[in-house]
């Protein structure tokens, strides 16, 4: 899985091929037509509301796909955001979530040498138990 460049519509389709479920069906969801659909798996991005129905629909988180980009190629300062936190209307998501893409990703960094444990740990705010649970876990894949 490449998260650096997500296309959704194809991630979609592929999603769709896995799961079996009818066109039919899915025009009846959306309350559209086929073309609708084509125009989604050509899609390299689509708007929030469709992209949480299509969620529904094939019972699959999308959204992670993005959380994951943004652990992987945008990791965030944990100072700056302690200080934005206590500021900001928003709801505070105190725990991150990593899914198998991404500590394969942070495992295979480390055993390639490319980063070390100490700069895993700064550069993505995973704590250092973590990190090592990872590594004795994932050590024979």
């Amino acid at each position: 899985m490449n998260l650096k460049n997500i296309n959704i519509g194809e991630l979609i389709k592929n999603k769709v091929n896995e799961s079996e479920i009818s066109v039919l069906r899915i025009c009846k969801f959306f309350k559209c037509t086929e073309h609708y659909i084509d125009e989604v798996y050509r899609s390299k991005s689509i708007d929030t509301e469709s992209l949480l129905k299509w969620s529904k629909l094939l019972e699959y988180d999308f959204f992670r796909l993005y959380s994951g980009h943004l652990i992987i190629y945008a990791p965030f300062d944990n100072k700056i955001l302690k200080e934005k936190r206590d500021t900001s209307s928003l709801p505070h998501f105190k725990k991150h979530v990593y899914t198998h893409e991404i500590i394969a990703f942070i495992v295979e960094q480390i055993r390639s040498e490319t980063k070390t444990r100490k700069q895993i740990i700064e550069e993505y705010g995973i704590p250092k138990t973590t990190l090592s649970r990872w590594l004795m876990k994932y050590a024979d894949q």
